[in-house]
């Protein structure tokens, strides 16, 4: 999942009250449907910081919700404001997500080098959706490097 730092960084998250935060704002009908459709309670979540100078990993975060109306989307002031979404059928869904540490960075311009990760959607070229699936493979992995001290 990623999300702009000066948006919500993991720092703000892990400060939240029970380190728990809603993932509003997602306006992407792919994304939306990995949240709404695969995402559980308790899954594991790459915490990403995008929109910054070395887009990538900055936390380890896990789902806390089951999907639920993104409250957003029916208010006027907000910048998600969808004024085609109705009360009894909305369009957009979002989770909260609770986080759990602060890691190393780890940009995913350098996680492309590893083979193991070659077929990780975030790091496909010209992805550009916020929120896509980690294979278990893919995660033990992520949390090899996390937990060596190299990052090799």
């Amino acid at each position: 999942m990623k999300s702009e730092p000066d948006e919500c960084s993991v720092d703000d998250a892990l400060a939240a009250p029970r380190a728990t935060v809603p993932w509003t704002g997602v306006r992407n009908y792919q994304a939306r449907n990995f949240m709404r459709d695969r995402m559980k309670i308790g899954d594991g979540v790459l915490f990403c910081h995008s929109g910054v100078e070395q887009p990538g990993i900055a936390g380890l975060a896990e789902v806390a919700s089951a999907p639920y109306p993104d409250p957003t989307q029916f208010d006027p002031k907000s910048d998600y404001y969808d004024p085609g979404s109705r009360a009894e059928s909305p369009r957009w869904v979002m989770v909260d997500v609770r986080a759990l540490r602060k890691t190393r960075p780890l940009a995913l311009i350098d996680l492309r080098a590893y083979r193991e990760l070659a077929g990780m959607r975030v790091l496909q070229k010209g992805n550009r959706l916020s929120i896509t699936p980690v294979s278990p493979g893919e995660w033990r992995f992520i949390q090899r490097l996390l937990n060596s001290n190299t990052g090799r």
